[in-house]
């Protein structure tokens, strides 16, 4: 039994059109995400999944059974935590466990690029294969740019409400003229150096400088009052799901007033009429890699 997992993501960092007209988007890993286990057996004749609507995890496992040379199929075990068609990429999060859990199976591991390889084969997707915060194009499931780890903060997320099919938003066009995709460039190099220097308020002005973007092409009704909240509470930003219905004020999880700003956060949202919830940055285990071996705290 091979066994597989993957992080979420909480919406995106930054996410827009770059002056090459390649379309990108930042990730946010979180600590919710999905776990795979796959049972192999030489004699099925294909990938059976053990839930309905499975259907591209098991075409994707059957892919990376394909890359190591093996016969037959088997069966697919999904779990996750990510609620579908919210913009914490569940379905990249399964494709990505069930490719894991493939390779595990042979006591074997795919990189990064074998991962996004196989998943261009099924679906554009979230860079949820990178154990750090990336710059990835999402249409072309490629890797744009490693930006690297950042220190322990939260997002107080809430939800509007629905549900948005991500692959078919990202089919429908999205103009974007040459002085906002030039600003997109300028926001990126600013976010990479932000995360570089561990700057958590400065890549809470570039996640709030891309939701206020991103609304010109689709309104979020919530948008204004959470970044109300957030000036209210000295929160480092607003972040926002492009292709979902969640967004959230981003807190530095050393801040002694966290508890207290969580609260009023979330009591704040009650007041909208939609539920809230708390997401926690997952660093990753190279980031936990680094902090050993340099005496440093990501966690």
């Amino acid at each position: 039994m091979g066994s597989g997992a993957a992080s979420g993501t909480f919406g995106e960092l930054l996410q827009g059109v770059l002056p090459d007209e390649r379309h990108f988007l930042v990730t946010l890993p979180i600590t919710m995400g999905s776990t795979a286990k796959f049972r192999y057996s030489a004699d099925a004749t294909g990938i059976t999944p053990d839930a309905p609507g499975k259907s591209k995890s098991a075409r994707v496992a059957a892919l990376a059974l394909e890359a190591l040379g093996r016969p037959g199929g088997g069966e697919l075990l999904l779990a996750g935590e990510l609620p579908e068609g919210k913009g914490l990429a569940s379905s990249s999060a399964d494709l990505v466990a069930s490719v894991r859990a493939v390779a595990d199976a042979f006591g074997v591991s795919f990189p990064a690029a074998t991962i996004e390889s196989l998943l261009r084969q099924v679906e554009p997707t979230d860079g949820v294969m990178h154990d750090e915060i990336v710059a990835f194009l999402h249409r072309e499931v490629r890797l744009h740019r490693r930006l690297g780890h950042l220190p322990r903060f939260v997002v107080v997320g809430y939800d509007e409400g629905g549900r948005i099919d991500t692959v078919s938003y990202n089919r429908s066009p999205a103009p974007v003229d040459d002085r906002t995709r030039a600003e997109y460039a300028v926001l990126l190099d600013r976010l990479a150096t932000a995360v570089a220097r561990h700057d958590l308020r400065a890549v809470g002005a570039v996640a709030t400088r891309s939701a206020e973007l991103h609304a010109r092409l689709r309104p979020r009704p919530a948008l204004a009052p959470l970044r109300a909240a957030c000036a209210e509470t000295d929160g480092l930003g607003v972040v926002v799901a492009h292709s979902g219905t969640v967004l959230g004020v981003l807190l530095a999880g050393d801040d002694p007033d966290l508890d207290r700003k969580t609260s009023f956060l979330q009591a704040r949202y009650a007041r909208l009429g939609g539920p809230s919830a708390i997401y926690h940055y997952a660093p990753g285990s190279t980031a936990r890699r680094d902090a050993i071996e340099g005496n440093g705290d990501v966690l």
